[in-house]
């Protein structure tokens, strides 16, 4: 159990905003190489590794994805004394950006950083019952103005510097366990199916740009075009002030998600694989599209079986996102036993829709 606790923590640390997952794609690749026969990049940046299954004939193909890519800043603008303003390039709250450690990704090197934002002793008291906008926050470099335009471009990208916190009760907080966290899930699930027989042939996908528009998921699902495609991502983790039907509480195992985007067949095959094996599970409904993966798979190439899975988080999208780390190790097991029974006859019953 728990063989991938120390590199979920070093992803964590790695940085990797959309469009630069290249130090994260490194980091994943030795681990991938132990269970993959074949291992490529895609043009877009994608890590992908074929499990190949056994037996004759054609076999089935599942692709599995976890996204690399956190969400990220981007520089707009370097004002008078070297501040620089900032972009999005994902979904930050900026309300929680004030006083954030940061890294600037220029092109001589990194360069460490401090978000600053007024004081609230020079703030008038008309302003301060209000949350900061991004426009008003800039980033510190400590530097002379000359030596920052000399160092940094406008669209060099901004990520948070933050090391993960061991929290009591093998939870852990960090600020991209959206969705390392599921990157944690596709590689304990490898080491599991590695003692057990498979059918299918299986595409672990770590796929990229997911945060700016699941862009990665688009190019995977249409190139490698499986029978299946299930994507792992983070859900809402519960906690005081969340409505109970919008979130789901951490150590409650796998959410398991159900809607419009998803293969009713293939979510049922995942229900019954969680009673069987006895895999703690929830149920998510997913009344309107699901903002991860599996909704760009549903409509890749002529259609593909969809669904989607993953482990409940709290705090998403700050620089404290909390997970337990059973969830991760309950949607593992999930994965490993679901892959291991896919069969010929369950992808026919697909076209039967």
């Amino acid at each position: 159990m728990s063989k991938y606790v120390s590199v979920f923590k070093q992803l964590l640390e790695a940085h990797g905003g959309p469009g630069f997952e290249e130090d994260v794609r490194n980091l994943i690749l030795p681990h991938l190489s132990e269970y993959a026969t074949e291992m490529w990049t895609d043009a877009l940046g994608n890590l992908i590794g074929l499990v190949p299954g056994v037996g004759e004939g054609r076999r089935p193909r599942v692709l599995v994805s976890a996204h690399i890519d956190e969400i990220a800043l981007v520089v707009t603008r370097i004002e008078s004394g070297g501040f620089l303003r900032l972009a999005q390039a994902g979904g930050f709250d900026p309300r929680t950006l004030v006083g954030q450690e940061v890294v600037v990704h220029a092109q001589s090197g990194r360069v460490w950083g401090v978000i600053g934002a007024k004081p609230p002793h020079l703030t008038p008291p008309s302003e301060r019952s209000k949350a900061a906008k991004l426009e008003d926050l800039y980033v510190d470099l400590a530097l002379p103005e000359e030596e920052v335009r000399a160092r940094v471009r406008v669209g060099d990208r901004v990520t948070l510097r933050r090391s993960p916190v061991d929290l009591l009760n093998g939870r852990i907080a960090g600020k991209s366990v959206d969705n390392r966290a599921s990157a944690a899930v596709l590689l304990e699930a490898l080491a599991l199916l590695k003692g057990m027989v498979h059918s299918a042939d299986l595409y672990a996908v770590f796929t990229v740009q997911e945060e700016v528009g699941l862009r990665g998921a688009r190019t995977a699902g249409f190139g490698l075009a499986p029978d299946i495609a299930i994507a792992v991502d983070v859900t809402f983790g519960a906690f005081p002030g969340q409505a109970p039907d919008e979130s789901f509480p951490l150590e409650g195992g796998v959410a398991i998600s159900f809607g419009p985007n998803l293969h009713r067949r293939v979510f049922r095959r995942l229900v019954d694989c969680a009673d069987r094996h006895r895999i703690p599970y929830q149920i998510e409904l997913s009344q309107g599209p699901v903002g991860a993966d599996a909704n760009a798979f549903q409509i890749a190439g002529p259609g593909l079986a969809a669904a989607l899975i993953g482990p409940p988080i709290r705090y998403m999208h700050t620089s404290v996102e909390t997970v337990a780390y059973d969830d991760i190790w309950q949607c593992a097991r999930l994965l490993a036993h679901y892959l291991a029974e896919v069969d010929a006859a369950q992808v026919e019953e697909l076209t039967c829709y």
